[in-house]
């Protein structure tokens, strides 16, 4: 059912990280549009409490922001990603509060971002660049062990890797295709601890098989720590893990271990269970990971102009949805 009401306060809370198209409702509707470059947490009650929809991408939407007393006019939350595990779902559905996101905007960056990672982990590029700098390559006359694997072989072509997609959405699916392209084989897990669908492989033997694990799945209350030392311990010495999802879904502590251990190859991620990670709050970034072959970026994957204009029309489309028949092109619920 279309909202009766055809005046909307809209409070883009973030718009340092995706800046938004010049922002237009249609003809029959009006619009306040309130834009914060970024907002702290402390802010956010001030900043909503008598706006009709908050646009937003990772900051936290709380029960207590999203109570009744504190955005008493709130009708909908438009959040510029894929994944909303930043917003309190349970309250927006006991208040009525719309939810959309903005999905398979970021699918072909993030494909490309997961193949960085790939490569850079596979071949060593980070830690060798780090000892060539350190005059390293001078001193032993070459580096070619420094690429070998726990397994004391050297790295392996793309054409010899099998491939195990963790999350089979569109950057999954955009990935399984983009890496036949270089001849590598895959196959798609299937949920942990249950049989695996028609077309899937059981996630335990996509652990136990694969040379590269690809993660890009949803975090979810099962999904936390889906990766952790079981799984290590059962992953094959030239192994690499490449993470592309949300912070918590590996098990970070465990990932350290297993590569001191030289249980696994290597590890590229882009995500972190604190962010902003810094050292003083992310084992992944202490100072004793610097020599292991390890290769962080700061939760960019999805960056790309391509990525924003995607989240501008994705976004622009849910709200013109949403005031004028009251359910956004691409709901959550």
């Amino acid at each position: 059912m279309a909202p009766s009401q055809t005046h909307w306060v809209i409070a883009a809370l973030e718009t340092f990280f995706c800046p938004l198209p010049n922002f237009t409702i249609p003809a029959s509707h009006t619009c306040e549009f309130r834009n914060y470059e970024r907002t702290r947490p402390d802010q956010i009650a001030e900043r909503i409490r008598d706006a009709d929809i908050v646009i937003v991408s990772i900051l936290p939407l709380t029960a207590e922001v999203l109570s009744a007393e504190t955005a008493p006019h709130l009708k909908m939350v438009s959040v510029i990603a894929s994944g909303t595990d930043a917003v309190d779902l349970a309250t927006c559905r006991a208040r009525g509060i719309v939810v959309g996101n903005t999905p398979h905007c970021n699918v072909t960056t993030v494909t490309e971002h997961v193949l960085g990672l790939y490569f850079a982990t596979r071949r060593s590029i980070m830690l060798t660049h780090s000892l060539t700098r350190a005059g390293d390559w001078a001193v032993k006359g070459s580096q070619q062990t420094t690429m070998n694997g726990p397994d004391g072989k050297p790295p392996r072509t793309a054409r010899e890797e099998l491939v195990g997609i963790i999350g089979y959405g569109a950057i999954g699916r955009n990935i399984e295709v983009t890496a036949k392209t270089l001849g590598m084989k895959t196959i798609v897990a299937g949920r942990k601890g249950a049989p695996a669908p028609e077309g899937r492989v059981s996630f335990e033997t996509v652990i136990r098989g694969c040379s590269v694990l690809i993660v890009c799945l949803p975090r979810l209350p099962e999904t936390l720590n889906l990766i952790s030392e079981a799984e290590f311990n059962q992953m094959k010495p030239y192994s690499l893990l490449i993470n592309v999802s949300r912070g918590g879904i590996v098990d970070e502590k465990a990932l350290v271990s297993a590569l001191k251990e030289r249980k696994i190859a290597g590890a590229g991620t882009d995500v972190y269970s604190q962010e902003p990670a810094e050292p003083a709050n992310s084992v992944l970034l202490a100072p004793d990971t610097a020599d292991l072959n390890l290769v962080m970026t700061p939760h960019l994957a999805w960056y790309a102009d391509e990525t924003i204009d995607n989240y501008g029309r994705a976004c622009t489309e849910n709200i013109a949805e949403f005031v004028t028949i009251g359910k956004p092109k691409y709901q959550v619920f």
